[in-house]
């Protein structure tokens, strides 16, 4: 008996009402996590996949999703085609744009549509590095950095064609800077737009190229430029400069530059997200007295009060002196500061009278009960081992 189909809305997961981008989406959802590059072997997630690309291919298309609305699974039965999943024949459906998505969410490096044609491009992002001090990344600085660049060739003015010629119309897609690819696959037969591999989806070529630039239209500089770095950014994460990366084509802007911050390390505090961490030694007399010491925070040097009985590593929290959110300025982590109290390793001799002195006049209890029952090893007190002494 065959295995009954599940509706096809219901495969994906949308409402009847769904419209076209809904569809999509779920879709897209469904198509990245059964992939059988994502589940090699696993039988299970492929029979997914197969479902969720036959309701795809009839929900996405508008007549065929018509027929399904009025016949259900009927419409398409009794030899619709042997492509495909279930007999159904998948040479409409058009899953070229999403599955560049897929693929460029999976395996990195995005795609380039050939959906956008001979029109205008964006260039791509060009990626580079900065030194910063803790300081600077903190709250910002400006700073002077050298990034690789593309300056537009003088002799062709950026055309890449040799003077007095120019670009023509390409051979292979014939202007429109699109290629369709038409591929046998296991759920059937996919139809895949891309950029033409002959102009890069420009409709043009170039025959005659320039004698200085070789066609390119540009020369590879190393150019200096003043990078504005933003208060509160962290290491290993980056900043945009806008419009200093790559040249676009056709006309299209320029990409981007993202500037990724290497921070070094400070002497004094240790950061954890937008907060501060540092360690004050403090005197035993200021901890068992209390007192004024003076804190280094990210601003300035402050005067803190310090309670008496302070004990050592005691924290306490210096509210919004830590790092501001790079988000949002107006937003600043806190300061946490551990107090610990320094024992001097070398004392005069008046030092150590006083101190005798204190131990007595404290009553030194605490030590007075390790004296009497502190612990040996297997479980025994120096008291009742001086008691078995005498037996022996």
């Amino acid at each position: 008996m065959a295995e009954q189909k599940r509706d096809y809305y219901e495969v994906l997961g949308v409402g009847k009402n769904a419209d076209e981008a809904e569809i999509k989406k779920a879709y897209r959802v469904l198509a990245k996590k059964y992939h059988p590059d994502m589940n090699p072997g696993d039988k299970e997630a492929e029979k997914k996949f197969k479902e969720a690309s036959e309701a795809y291919a009839v929900l996405s298309d508008p007549e065929k999703r018509r027929q399904y609305d009025q016949f259900g699974h009927a419409a398409f039965e009794g030899g619709a085609g042997g492509g495909g999943f279930g007999g159904f024949d998948f040479s409409g459906a058009d899953f070229g744009d999403i599955f560049g998505d897929i693929f460029g969410d999976l395996f990195g490096g995005g795609r380039r549509s050939g959906r956008s044609g001979n029109g205008p491009m964006r260039g791509r992002n060009v990626r580079t590095s900065i030194r910063i001090s803790f300081v600077e990344a903190v709250f910002g600085a400006e700073k002077e950095i050298e990034i690789p660049y593309k300056e537009e060739c003088k002799t062709c003015h950026g055309s890449g064609a040799k003077p007095g010629s120019g670009p023509v119309t390409c051979d292979k897609c014939k202007g429109s800077g699109q290629i369709v690819y038409t591929q046998n696959s296991f759920f059937g037969t996919v139809r895949n737009v891309q950029a033409c591999p002959d102009c890069n989806g420009t409709g043009k070529v170039i025959k005659d190229k320039c004698p200085d630039c070789h066609g390119s239209g540009y020369h590879s500089i190393r150019k200096k430029i003043m990078a504005i770095i933003p208060a509160g950014i962290d290491n290993g994460q980056a900043f945009r400069i806008s419009d200093m990366g790559e040249p676009g084509t056709n006309g299209g802007p320029r990409g981007d530059v993202l500037v990724e911050c290497q921070v070094m390390r400070h002497p004094i505090f240790q950061r954890d997200g937008v907060d501060i961490y540092s360690t004050v030694p403090i005197s035993f007399a200021i901890a068992a007295l209390g007192g004024e010491v003076l804190v280094d925070t990210l601003d300035s040097r402050i005067a803190y009060t310090i309670k008496p009985g302070t004990q050592t590593d005691t924290r306490v929290v210096l509210k919004r002196k830590g790092v501001p959110n790079v988000h949002n300025k107006e937003q600043r982590g806190n300061h946490y500061v551990t107090f610990v109290v320094q024992v001097p390793d070398k004392l005069s001799a008046k030092a150590r009278d006083l101190l005798t002195e204190f131990d007595s006049m404290t009553g030194d209890s605490l030590n007075e009960v390790k004296r009497v029952t502190g612990t040996k090893a297997g479980g025994e007190t120096q008291k009742e081992t001086k008691k078995k002494k005498k037996f022996f």
